[in-house]
């Protein structure tokens, strides 16, 4: 047990000495705060009669604060998924495996203590995101004179899901970095799935109910389920959810199921 935590003092000296970790986290503050701002603006100021559309109709998005502060995750999963994955193939790429399992054959405790590690990274990350969603986006409605809904205890509980989102995404983008040991590889993989196919996917799961009963167990609808608002439910009203429950077990299949199949095809092999 001693020789575990070992591993994760070691897992945060090695992540927390280079610049990967705050350059990651600066730019998930600023890309979620202008999103969460900008979008917030927009949103609020339709219901509000600020702004008005071409045809004259306003649209519903329901209780807009929830969906504002869930661009933390929705948007912002990718940097922990990132996170995990460049932790894990700078290993390989910058050799260094070679003396941690020098250190500690227990090849098992070292991919172990990694994940625990970005586990708690990724809700670090998660902090980061809703800081800067409730900043930009809190600022947005208030200003705009809807309700922040900061009050209200769904709302905080909607913040803690997603922090277990975000947690889980480091998790899964370990197993990714894992499973594909490439790093310029692994990061073409995470862009393209996250940014164009999976998208595509789950708006063509939105026009049947045989696709949708698929996509909505593809990761990112998992995770939208747990944290329990996103903007990409609102836009394609006729995809399926999964509940908070239901889509937190997804995430963590995910998670597991990508680490194991690294063990198994990559962790074991000769790094040397």
């Amino acid at each position: 047990m001693n020789d575990f935590f070992a591993g994760i003092q070691s897992e945060f000296t090695k992540l927390l000495t280079t610049r990967m970790w705050w350059v990651l986290a600066i730019v998930l503050f600023g890309y979620v705060a202008l999103i969460s701002g900008g979008l917030g603006t927009l949103f609020a100021a339709l219901p509000t009669g600020h702004l008005h559309t071409a045809n004259g109709r306003t649209p519903n998005f329901g209780h807009l604060a929830p969906l504002i502060y869930s661009f933390a995750s929705s948007v912002g999963y990718v940097f922990p998924v990132l996170l995990g994955a460049l932790a894990t193939t700078g290993e390989f790429r910058h050799q260094t495996l070679t003396p941690t399992f020098l250190a500690n054959p227990h090849r098992g405790r070292v991919l172990g203590a990694k994940s625990v590690t970005s586990l708690v990274m990724g809700a670090v990350y998660g902090v980061i995101a809703l800081v800067a969603s409730v900043g930009g986006g809190g600022i947005a409605l208030a200003a705009t004179g809807v309700d922040t809904q900061l009050g209200d205890s769904d709302t905080w509980a909607l913040f803690g899901r997603a922090l277990i989102a975000m947690a889980l995404w480091a998790v899964i983008g370990v197993g990714l970095g894992v499973l594909v040991p490439n790093q310029a590889a692994v990061i073409v993989i995470i862009l393209a799935f996250t940014q164009f196919l999976e998208p595509l996917l789950r708006l063509a799961g939105s026009f049947s109910d045989a696709a949708g009963s698929v996509t909505k167990f593809l990761p990112g609808t998992a995770s939208d389920g747990l944290v329990g608002a996103s903007f990409f439910t609102v836009s394609t009203p006729g995809s399926a959810i999964l509940d908070w429950w239901q889509g937190g077990l997804v995430l963590v299949g995910y998670a597991v199921l990508f680490t194991v199949l690294g063990w198994l095809f990559t962790w074991r092999r000769d790094v040397t």
